[in-house]
């Protein structure tokens, strides 16, 4: 449905979006990730004709973003980050003048209004203009205008930024439902939604596609490393120093206070190394009690953190 072939986007030297390939199935909702200024509204942007790219192809449904941006455009829908409504407009006024805009009219154009609001949950709403709603409902608003023509294919820029957690497991919802139809791209920051919502992942860092699989093959990357939870009695700094010494140990973070002489650390190793005989040891040759000591769980978040920090290393050492 989503084809996308060595985009490149510039902002003076700034390289945006560097040369950037995957594509989408029909059907298929795919989670786009990575830090703040990874590339990712830029990429959207480029899909959806919003932005020119320096180089590269992009395709949806087989027409050319570039060359057949008409064609494009009524293939997809498209939710900005930042939700461009018009306040002063009542909620339906302004799903009808979308629709309008759309192509469309008479009963197609008040039963597809209909059918939106009904979707989308705004049947309390339809009363009010847009600027009296709450930011999860102008996103509810935000949403049936891009469903509004129907399209194929949908483009969701942070959907659930900024809403409370009810918001977002509504809009998760709807996204999930409006999955098994339609080809969706959503980019966000809460990891755990695209775990749950995502058939595929894009993880992009620096403007560079670094990830790109189901989450389970996601898992599969880090089968080199294991990941432990430790937690100890004793000096903080004194621990954390014995723990950069040791060759085998290629992370370490504190991810728990217990109080001020005990502290739990989550510990990246190499796959096969005996860590926990390591590290019982060191506890008992410094007189440290070992508080616990158990493997974690791979999730999203390691993943993530550990390709774009990769990355990120590899920038730094190439500049």
């Amino acid at each position: 449905m989503i084809e996308v072939s060595n985009l490149t986007k510039r902002y003076g030297a700034t390289i945006a979006v560097d040369n950037v390939s995957f594509s989408t199935n029909s059907g298929e909702i795919v989670g786009f990730i990575g830090p703040n200024g990874a590339g990712k509204s830029t990429t959207m942007r480029i899909i959806t004709c919003y932005l020119p790219a320096d180089g590269g192809t992009a395709t949806v449904d087989g027409f050319d973003v570039f060359e057949e941006s008409i064609e494009v455009r009524k293939r997809i829908g498209y939710l900005p980050e930042s939700t461009a409504l018009y306040t002063d407009m009542g909620v339906i006024d302004y799903l009808k003048f979308v629709a309008q805009v759309r192509g469309l009219s008479g009963q197609d154009l008040r039963h597809r209004v209909t059918e939106m609001i009904d979707i989308c949950g705004l049947e309390k709403m339809v009363h009010k203009d847009v600027g009296e709603l709450s930011k999860g409902y102008r996103q509810r608003v935000g949403l049936a205008q891009a469903l509004i023509h129907d399209p194929p294919v949908l483009i969701l820029d942070e959907p659930t930024s900024g809403l409370d957690p009810y918001q977002i497991i509504e809009i998760r919802n709807l996204i999930k439902e409006f999955g098994k139809e339609k080809t969706i791209i959503f980019s966000t920051h809460i990891l755990s939604q695209v775990a749950i919502t995502c058939d595929r992942v894009l993880i992009i860092s620096n403007g560079k596609l670094v990830a790109n699989g189901t989450p389970d093959e996601l898992q599969q990357r880090t089968q080199d490393r294991q990941y432990l939870e430790v937690a100890f009695q004793g000096d903080h700094t004194e621990i954390e120093t014995k723990l950069d010494q040791l060759s085998f140990i290629q992370d370490f973070k504190q991810i728990q206070s217990l109080d001020q002489t005990a502290a739990a650390y989550e510990v990246v190793s190499e796959k096969g190394h005996q860590t926990c005989e390591e590290l019982s040891r060191m506890a008992y040759e410094n007189q440290w009690p070992l508080v616990s000591l158990q493997p974690k769980a791979v999730d999203l978040e390691d993943i993530f953190l550990q390709l774009t920090q990769s990355e990120t290393q590899l920038e730094g050492v190439s500049s």
